[in-house]
């Protein structure tokens, strides 16, 4: 069985940072793999996936109570055995950044903005309100105007029904009219959002993996448990970079836009990886009831088709 040196490479490095972040590599695991699987573990099972990538016992309990006090996690018990499961609203939660994760290449932009007007609010709520909807890539157009031109509409209605500011706020739908790639409308783009400093980010990224990719497909009989964690690491990485992406449409980015160079590096290395990765998950880790069970059908769906 093949293990390949640029792996281990990139598992030291991930091991060499300081500090590491438990909790964040764990919603990574749980979101790429543990999610789509049933969303439960045994606490013993996930401390033995973790150890090789320098999460010791002692971290990963810290890292998985902090998760649950924060919502994320809830815990089972079956005698001596703790088993930990997404809660509702962490399962939601998940959804919806692991969506953007896996989403297919953009779509055709219609040269349709959603615009959120906040002026009604108080400056606390209209603060709480902003922090949200910059999560989803809203940009800030305006004092108390937000706005985005592929906004994920059901998101954008759940996270005003959450926060209770439905009635409060105006979401309002505005049609371009001209040319919808103007020297104005870059202009406004370059404003809003950082594109500089997340572009120097993704090419970080391409420099990283491109080896890795060509190294996977010149090996032959991969180790699963590598596979794992090399699809482990790289959804990490990826993650962070891609939660500060707004998701513009193609037509208002930058010519070759170094994020959607990563995104298919990304689903290339991740199509090659998926079935040995989650033979090492069907081998290493248990629920109460047995090993995990097989993907979802929709797990199959990511990054427009597995």
């Amino acid at each position: 069985m093949t293990k390949l040196r640029c792996i281990d490479e990139l598992i030291q490095t991930f091991q060499d940072q300081r500090p590491i972040r438990g909790g964040s590599l764990i919603i990574t695991i749980y979101g790429d793999s543990i999610a789509p699987r049933g969303g439960t573990v045994w606490m013993g099972s996930l401390i033995k996936l973790l150890e090789p990538l320098g999460l010791n016992q002692r971290l990963v309990r810290t890292s998985i109570f902090r998760l649950t006090r924060e919502g994320w996690l809830t815990s089972s018990q079956v005698g001596r055995r703790s088993y930990y499961s997404l809660t509702d609203s962490g399962r939601k939660r998940f959804e919806s950044a692991f969506r953007r994760i896996y989403a297919a290449l953009h779509p055709e932009w219609d040269g349709q903005w959603d615009l959120v007007i906040t002026t009604q609010l108080d400056n606390e709520l209209r603060k709480v309100v902003k922090k949200e909807l910059e999560w989803q890539g809203f940009g800030n157009i305006a004092p108390g105007l937000m706005g985005h031109p592929m906004a994920d509409t059901q998101e954008l209605n759940n996270t005003l029904q959450d926060l209770c500011v439905t009635g409060e706020v105006i979401h309002m739908k505005s049609q371009m009219v001209g040319s919808h790639t103007s020297t104005t409308m870059k202009q406004l783009v370059h404003e809003c959002w950082n594109l500089q400093q997340l572009s120097e980010d993704y090419q970080t990224f391409l420099n990283y993996f491109r080896p890795i990719l060509r190294a996977v497909e010149q090996a032959d009989d991969l180790s699963p448990e590598q596979c794992f964690q090399l699809r482990t690491l790289m959804i990490h990485y990826y993650r962070r970079i891609l939660l500060r992406d707004p998701l513009l449409p193609e037509k208002l980015l930058p010519a070759d836009w170094t994020g959607t160079s990563a995104r298919i590096l990304c689903r290339n290395i991740y199509r090659l990886i998926h079935k040995q990765a989650d033979q090492y998950l069907s081998e290493s880790q248990e629920t109460a009831d047995g090993p995990l069970p097989e993907p979802a059908p929709r797990f199959y769906k990511r990054f427009g088709g597995l």
